[in-house]
């Protein structure tokens, strides 16, 4: 009985040291950023990656109100939770938010491409930073998958007027650095997983904006 007791007890202690974990990201401070989880829809988002690093993002609805409501939508129903950078370019992108992890497969409906070439202003220039999504040939085709810039709009700036832009890192960009720099195979997915752990909204209660 003794035994069973202090396996039940070993349980419960590691059960409670998992949750700490969790709960260390509700709440927290970033390069100056203090930022608190919340249940709200939000123009700021925290992305915890598998290596337990905080992303902070701006979104702009005021520049891509489609876009940004999309992505809100999803993010409120977790759907990123756990979803791998399955494109790694250096010096370029990195990508994500594939159901199956490929450059092929999108979650959810289609929506309306907020850029210049389809008719619409966007002036968020693709800095490095800037989210934005990720597209088929057909201008209408961004579903979930998005892409995080990772060099300065002088470099990439071919992007602006052909991507919707519509958000911004505005801390934990070494971690997005960091991971643009792992190692890929032939088709640019890393040989060891990076993804997003969690995507949750959060108030930020002060900082540098």
């Amino acid at each position: 009985m003794k035994k069973y007791i202090k396996v039940i007890i070993l349980i419960i202690f590691c059960c409670f040291l998992c949750s700490c974990g969790e709960k260390d990201f509700k709440e927290g401070t970033i390069e100056g950023y203090s930022y608190k989880e919340i249940d709200e829809v939000s123009n700021y988002v925290k992305i915890v990656t598998n290596q337990n690093k905080v992303i902070l993002i701006e979104l702009y609805p005021d520049i891509a109100p489609i876009t940004v409501a999309h992505f809100q939508d999803l993010v409120k129903e977790k759907f990123y939770d756990n979803k791998i950078f399955h494109r790694v370019v250096k010096d370029f992108v990195i990508q994500t938010g594939s159901p199956e992890g490929n450059n092929v497969t999108s979650y959810g409906e289609t929506i309306k491409g907020e850029f210049a070439s389809n008719g619409v202003e966007n002036n968020l220039k693709h800095d490095e930073g800037v989210l934005s999504m990720a597209r088929s040939n057909d201008m209408n085709s961004a579903s979930s998958q998005f892409f995080i810039c990772v060099n300065t709009n002088d470099q990439i700036g071919y992007l602006d007027g052909n991507y919707a832009a519509f958000g911004k890192v505005i801390a934990g960009y070494e971690t997005v650095k960091a991971i643009s720099n792992v190692a890929v195979d032939n088709n640019d997915k890393p040989l060891t997983p990076q993804s997003m752990k969690t995507v949750r909204f959060v108030e930020v209660l002060n900082g540098n904006n």
